[in-house]
């Protein structure tokens, strides 16, 4: 299913056989194994001036901040089918806020949605050669709250480049997740987090499959919410569904030699 799948309709520009949307290329293809054999699961380091690469970070390096809150939530564009029915539309879309999207009509949004001051993007150099992803995907996040409890998303962007039908590029979302600092440890024990301190949140993010063409760029964009896809933290530390209040959270993420925030991702010969 989805682990074998190349995502091709982005609702941008018209084509023959999907009106409204674009090739991105998408096929089938059978396989023995999973993960492929000789795939290289490879580290890709977020850097503090916004570059996404395998190169390992420098030793004194600021993290980057924003605040988080949870009465303000980055929207949910696109997704996996199980974020579809009549709320959420699934599969991939440019990721800026558009008509058909839940809540555009309360907010009226249509910028990009890393243009938000709480989302952060991370992304490669453009690519010089066709560059394949298909596996699972690990995200190891090393990452700071003034709450005691909060939540962080990642989510993997290709980044189409320039062209008439969209001028401002195109941000195609091909998988993303999410993590409860309380169950950073497992489902089965909660542990609040010490306001400030530095804590590595390991969460996998859905399995995918899709070629990253030359000339386009890999992103990941690390925020607090993805909603209504996920429940919104209400940064409080209450109990879960019974909290009573809401709360601002300033969130860190590290970028350095001793904090190596890095997604892993399984690289696949061409």
């Amino acid at each position: 299913g989805d682990g074998v799948r190349n995502v091709m309709d982005v609702q941008t520009e018209n084509a023959e056989d999907y009106p409204g949307r674009i090739n991105h290329g998408g096929y089938w293809r059978d396989e023995a194994d999973w993960p492929l054999p000789g795939t290289a699961f490879t580290p890709y380091y977020l850097h503090g001036d916004g570059s996404l690469s395998p190169d390992s970070p420098g030793a004194d390096v600021p993290p980057s901040t924003y605040s988080f809150d949870p009465k303000n939530p980055v929207r949910t564009i696109g997704g996996g089918i199980s974020v579809g029915f009549r709320i959420m539309v699934s599969g991939a879309y440019d990721q800026r806020g558009r008509p058909d999207t839940y809540g555009f009509h309360r907010f009226q949004d249509a910028l990009p949605l890393n243009t938000r001051a709480d989302v952060l993007s991370f992304q490669t150099p453009a690519l010089e050669a066709d560059v394949e992803v298909t596996g699972p995907i690990e995200m190891h996040l090393w990452a700071a709250s003034s709450a005691v409890d909060t939540d962080f998303t990642a989510k993997l962007i290709d980044v189409f480049p320039p062209r008439e039908e969209y001028p401002e590029g195109l941000a195609m979302n091909i998988t993303d997740s999410i993590i409860r600092a309380r169950y950073r440890n497992g489902w089965d024990s909660e542990e609040l987090m010490e306001p400030g301190r530095v804590y590595e949140l390991v969460f996998e993010l859905y399995p995918t499959s899709n070629i990253f063409q030359r000339g386009h760029r890999i992103r990941l964009d690390i925020s607090s919410s993805n909603w209504p896809r996920f429940d919104v933290n209400p940064n409080t530390g209450e109990p879960v569904g019974r909290h009573r209040a809401w709360k601002v959270a300033d969130q860190s993420i590290c970028h350095q030699a001793d904090y190596p925030s890095h997604v892993v991702l399984p690289l696949v010969a061409r």
